[in-house]
């Protein structure tokens, strides 16, 4: 908790730092202010560009992190509706962004690693719980029985509607901070910190049910059953903390699933989309529309239609299969996955699975249970939601997944390593350049002295 608002470092990395921890804390709510903060800290960085604090740019990493972006431009040359084409770029010129940021950014994300989830953690338990308030003031207003906080009216889309955002993408963002306060709760030794820390994971808990994404609970507890105690523990305690949590979450489950309300989201709702919709439903199961696009993918299998073109495509699809509430609403096919495919092809779906394969790699190789948690949960939803579609999930996947890759890049002179050739040493000059280096990448930079054929 200390330092979290006040930090030692140069003005401009101040200044940096409080754009990163206000965006971070913006996230659960309207687009706007997201975006206002990211272009003060796009245009606050361009400033204070400094060429020795340059972290190397055109790498492969860089290439990986904007793989979507790269994809959603080269399938822009031969989409069938360039209009929409373009619009796909505006949607995903973040993913571009946020590397270049924190490449040209001398802020040490590394050292400010734990108050930056710590502030996004205490917003999104402050935001669950002004939800609650907000409901609760509506159940008084109307006279409604309190009981009625767990009905179809306060739950899923019902719960974020004060704050205008989809409950599977605000779902997403309590998952990562949950996983994040319960691997500090777990190292953490001060007992008013241990309280604090599950109090809010009681609270993000609480907001995941209560929003109901099926694709978020199940991520969840894959995550605290299994990641967390592989991640974190050790021999018995893992082993210990595994039972115990698989006990945990049964009983959950069996409570939850006694509630009507929930039973019907999580079970029924769950059994209805995975099942053909027949003409005497209102609504149609996401099996019905991955189907309806699939002869749309057989005749275009391999670089499909261009970015922008799935909404017209499947209007077409929905009217012919009979899909009408689909057709009138203009959904979209409902699975990243199969949106890959119908815009890019085999190749787009690839370089997707590619492009999230690589940051599993990382995640294993450092041993980083946030950034595995951040995969599992987009690999998941996936599945069910077009996460590129919208911008709050294009944020988040744009965001967290640049912010935890340069987390875990190894520490070098800003990627710029200073080789000395053995007839040019000189001892005393050399330490005398790295601290001035030192001194002018800012407080928190680091740099690493290779010498050829001597030790420096």
């Amino acid at each position: 908790m200390n330092g979290l608002l006040l930090i030692k470092d140069n003005l401009a990395n101040r200044i940096s730092y409080y754009h990163v921890i206000l965006f971070m804390a913006s996230l659960p709510f309207n687009m706007f202010y997201s975006h206002l903060i990211l272009a003060s800290l796009f245009i606050h960085t361009l400033i204070h560009l400094n060429k020795n604090t340059i972290k190397p740019i055109f790498k492969w990493r860089t290439v990986v992190l904007a793989s979507v972006f790269i994809v959603t431009v080269l399938s822009t040359v031969y989409t069938i509706n360039p209009k929409e084409g373009f619009n796909e770029w505006a949607k995903h010129i973040t993913i571009l962004l946020f590397p270049l940021i924190f490449c040209l950014n001398p802020l040490d994300l590394k050292r400010y690693r734990q108050q930056f989830l710590l502030a996004f953690s205490f917003a999104c338990t402050a935001t669950i719980i002004y939800l609650y308030a907000d409901a609760l003031v509506t159940i008084k207003h109307y006279g409604l029985p309190y009981s009625n906080l767990f009905s179809a009216a306060f739950t899923n889309h019902n719960f974020s509607e004060p704050i205008d955002l989809h409950a599977t993408f605000f779902s997403m963002q309590i998952a990562v901070a949950l996983i994040f306060l319960l691997s500090v709760l777990l190292k953490e030794k001060s007992v008013d910190k241990k309280v604090l820390y599950l109090f809010c994971s009681l609270i993000l808990s609480a907001g995941i049910i209560q929003l109901s994404s099926k694709s978020i609970v199940i991520a969840t507890i894959i995550l605290v059953n299994i990641a967390l105690p592989w991640f974190l523990l050790k021999a018995a305690a893992r082993l210990k903390f595994m039972l115990g949590s698989a006990a945990l979450s049964v009983l959950l489950i069996i409570v939850v699933l006694n509630s009507g309300t929930f039973k019907e989201r999580f079970i029924n709702e769950f059994k209805a989309d995975l099942s053909k919709s027949n003409q005497t439903e209102t609504s149609d199961s996401r099996v019905a529309r991955w189907y309806a696009a699939t002869a749309l993918i057989r005749k275009a299998p391999i670089i499909g239609y261009g970015a922008g073109s799935e909404i017209g495509l499947m209007q077409e699809a929905f009217y012919k299969d009979k899909l009408y509430s689909s057709y009138l609403n203009r959904l979209n096919v409902h699975s990243q996955y199969i949106s890959f495919l119908l815009k890019s092809g085999i190749i787009g779906l690839v370089i997707y699975l590619s492009t999230l394969a690589f940051g599993f790699k990382i995640a294993f190789r450092h041993k980083d249970l946030l950034f595995f948690s951040f995969l599992v949960i987009v690999a998941i939803v996936s599945f069910s939601e077009n996460l590129l579609d919208v911008d709050k999930g294009v944020i988040f996947y744009a965001f967290f997944f640049s912010f935890f890759f340069f987390l875990n890049e190894e520490d070098g002179n800003n990627g710029f390593p200073v080789k000395i050739h053995p007839s040019a040493i000189n001892h005393g000059a050399v330490v005398l350049e790295a601290k001035s280096d030192f001194n002018s990448a800012g407080i928190g930079q680091k740099i690493r002295v290779e010498a050829t054929g001597a030790q420096v």
